[in-house]
């Protein structure tokens, strides 16, 4: 199976995440079989198995006899036998597991069908194979255009050489039976090379070109599913989803085959639910089902007359119900038994290491200096005289400045004294004062320069 990293380009071949050896599936190829018993040694006396699995284009994949006994191991590039001439494939499988892989795929290992390996490609061999390669892109082309010119109702999906460049298959899709010998005259003119017609389902086209599910992974079928079964809506109802073409479908246009996966779980769970035709008879009316929670043992049933509300019960709830309709009794009307549910409450997530709020980004920042030029506008303003007053207020030359403006203890304060800022450092209690005289004022803060009087005279 491939890793994530992996993407096949437009030849359908493996870009490889670049990995060295280290990616944790062995290879970038599709399909491909983890030899779990490659480091284990046979018994004495048993010999192995002749058999090898060779991977060509998209994961095709066929069983061929080592009757040369060559040290072949996986990777390897070989020459087998073709029809007609040879192909070149690469090792997938060797081994014990070879047994595993025949059995599952239904081949005999004294089979007429199993072909024999020649040689270990050479490197003339790689390079006729890969020129070969070369040409598919622009035959699939062409070969398109020519079913245009015909009017064939086909649709040409995949083009694959064979290793010695003198056959091409032609995989296509239809949908009713197509003649096509007058398209095959016309390709194996075109192209000079015998024309091989293949037809493939929507789910094998899929599992040959690859791509993206809706989950967001690479396909199943193109990367380790090996065996396409059939898939029925069923299948969808068991599980509870809504029969929607569009989110079950996948790439080929069929139900998705992970639909079967929990299939089996989910019929384990059914089997100790009521079947969801069986109506609900009490006191109130009868109720039919609406919808269950498989995994949580809910149901939600509603009035057959009133069908405006959903009442939510438990499995035990409704299996009493339905034992009491059985012995001829009608149950009590569902409100009651919802309000008998008691819901448990689960504890959420706590902020107890102290993260910052995901939105603390949302509100702009604001600009430290045009704050301060507003606060010092706003100082400025204070300061600045009012030029509608008629008389300066000034202070008495006999009047202290330390001394307080409130409390029992001091004196009148003048009312033509202007009133000057209570002094931080003072503790107000009630309305009296107390100060506190060892505490030293602060040298280093700014002094105001005095103000002038009318006469533009100092005050002292």
């Amino acid at each position: 199976m491939s890793c994530n990293s992996c993407s096949s380009d437009i030849n359908s071949v493996p870009k490889g995440c670049k990995s060295n050896g280290s990616c944790g599936t062995g290879d970038c190829d599709k399909l491909s079989v983890f030899d779990w018993l490659s480091n284990m040694a046979l018994p004495t006396g048993q010999d192995p198995v002749n058999i090898v699995e060779v991977r060509f284009k998209n994961g095709r994949k066929h069983f061929f006899r080592n009757q040369d006994n060559l040290q072949i191991s996986i990777g390897d590039i070989i020459a087998v036998e073709g029809n007609p001439g040879h192909d070149i494939g690469t090792v997938s499988l060797v081994g014990e597991l070879i047994k595993v892989q025949m059995k599952k795929k239904g081949v005999a290992m004294d089979s007429e069908e199993i072909k024999k390996i020649y040689r270990k490609a050479t490197q003339r061999d790689i390079d006729i194979w890969q020129a070969a390669r070369d040409k598919e892109y622009e035959t699939q082309y062409k070969g398109r255009e020519i079913l245009g010119r015909l009017g064939l109702k086909m649709k040409l999906s995949d083009v694959e050489y064979q290793g010695d460049g003198n056959k091409a298959t032609f995989y296509y899709t239809a949908d009713d039976r197509v003649d096509f010998r007058q398209l095959i005259r016309d390709l194996a003119s075109a192209f000079s090379i015998r024309i091989e017609m293949k037809q493939v389902g929507l789910r094998q086209e899929a599992a040959r070109l690859g791509g993206v599910g809706s989950c967001g992974r690479e396909l199943c079928c193109s990367t380790w599913l090996t065996d396409l079964r059939k898939v029925n809506t069923t299948a969808a109802r068991y599980q509870q989803l809504s029969l929607n073409p569009q989110k079950l479908a996948g790439q080929c246009g069929k139900l998705k085959c992970c639909l079967n996966y929990e299939l089996d779980t989910y019929l384990d769970a059914l089997k100790a639910f009521p079947k969801q035709e069986v109506i609900l008879r009490t006191e109130k009316g009868n109720a039919s089902f609406v919808k269950m929670d498989i995994f949580k043992g809910l149901f939600w049933y509603t009035y057959i007359e009133n069908r405006s509300k959903w009442f939510k019960l438990t499995l035990e709830q409704v299996q009493e119900i339905i034992d009491l309709n059985k012995n001829g009794e009608k149950a009590i009307s569902l409100e009651e038994y919802e309000a008998d549910l008691v819901e448990e409450t689960v504890a959420d997530f706590e902020n107890v290491v102290g993260q910052d709020s995901l939105t603390r980004f949302d509100a702009p920042k604001r600009n430290k200096r045009n704050k301060n030029k507003r606060r010092k506008k706003q100082a400025v303003g204070q300061n600045k005289p009012n030029p509608n007053q008629n008389k300066q207020k000034t202070r008495q030359p006999n009047q202290n400045p330390n001394q307080k403006k409130q409390g029992p203890g001091f004196k009148k304060p003048n009312p033509n004294q202007k009133n000057k800022p209570i002094n931080p450092q003072q503790k107000t209690e009630g309305t009296g004062t107390v100060n506190q005289p060892n505490k030293k004022p602060n040298r280093n803060k700014k002094r105001r320069p005095p103000r002038k009087s009318a006469d533009n005279k100092t005050n002292e």
